[in-house]
């Protein structure tokens, strides 16, 4: 196969596979940390307007969703590219990153969360992520 061709795969399947951890992760969340009472976090609008109940535990799963649904995504980028394999995993990185500052303009949220999210969800974990998949 072209290796071009492999690549382009490479991070659409990376992007795949790290959105449904991501998702997969997000959907399990309220079950095992219950949303705050009074709080509809069924709809973006509902989630905004209950972001100021949410205590520091609920920000736990968000973070690990970005967090592992990045490294997953990347270790899989990283696995299926022919060439430049760091490179396909920080696009996932980039990808999540672009995403995860998205999702925090529109929802806001702590400073401490969205400082932790950017600096330490995406980027680092798409680079770590590499360091496992190349093994």
């Amino acid at each position: 196969m072209n290796p071009v061709v492999k690549n382009i795969l490479a991070v659409i399947a990376g992007v795949v596979v790290g959105s449904i951890v991501n998702m997969g992760i997000i959907m399990i969340s309220g079950s095992i940390i219950p949303p705050p009472e009074g709080g509809d976090v069924t709809t973006m609008e509902g989630l905004k307007s209950t972001m100021h109940l949410f205590e520091p535990k609920h920000f736990i799963f968000p973070f690990l969703a970005h967090a592992l649904g990045t490294l997953v995504g990347a270790i899989v980028a990283t696995k299926i590219a022919a060439t430049r394999k760091m490179v396909m995993a920080l696009i996932i990185g980039l990808f999540f990153l672009i995403g995860g500052t998205a999702n925090i303009t529109m929802l806001g949220g702590p400073m401490w969360f969205t400082a932790l999210d950017i600096i330490v969800a995406y980027m680092p974990m798409a680079y770590l992520g590499y360091m496992l998949g190349k093994k």
